[in-house]
């Protein structure tokens, strides 16, 4: 018999300007009844109150490889969050690079057929680069749901009034919904 656990939600965070805001999808996955654990690529570390989050999760931040012989401080995915997604993972996830404990996840999601949904958040001037439209087209292809973030102005700080942290969670509703079915 297998034991029934309620449905885990990584959240991959990137390094923006914006990411202290992972908070409001904490919060939000946790009232729709997900649980919730953190990876964040080595340089969102730097925007992100570990403190606050880790007590938010219950689970310690992950943002590098554990040793072998260390517990997995998290649960298997049932599906992954990638918010305030930079340019730079979004062309690296869809070109197969795995130099990051984040990133490895997300290119082994697609092998474990864990369902995965992106919001974006570039500027203007690197959505203009051919690799990102090119790198969007592929992970479309591979099943990633993404978010309709649109880019903003360069230089400009961001659009953090109007970046939708809990959209991944509207793309990832129907999994949410089957995840719960089968559980009862």
């Amino acid at each position: 018999m297998t034991e029934h656990r309620d449905p885990f939600l990584y959240i991959v965070v990137c390094a923006t300007g914006i990411a202290d805001g992972v908070g409001e999808l904490i919060t939000a996955a946790h009232s729709e009844g997900w649980k919730t654990g953190v990876i964040a690529t080595p340089s969102a570390l730097g925007f992100l109150d570990q403190e606050a989050i880790e007590a938010q999760t219950g689970h310690p931040i992950r943002s590098a490889w554990r040793t072998p012989g260390i517990p997995q401080p998290l649960p298997p995915a049932d599906a992954i969050a990638v918010v305030s997604a930079t340019f730079n993972t979004i062309n690296k996830w869809a070109a197969g690079i795995s130099d990051t404990l984040a990133l490895g996840i997300l290119c082994e999601a697609y092998g474990l057929g864990i369902p995965v949904a992106v919001q974006p958040y570039v500027n203007s001037a690197l959505a203009a680069h051919p690799a990102y439209p090119e790198s969007l087209a592929r992970l479309r292809s591979m099943g990633v749901l993404i978010g309709d973030h649109m880019p903003h102005r360069p230089k400009s700080g961001g659009a953090r009034e109007t970046y939708n942290w809990t959209h991944v969670l509207d793309l990832l509703r129907p999994t949410l919904g089957d995840l719960q079915e089968s559980a009862t």
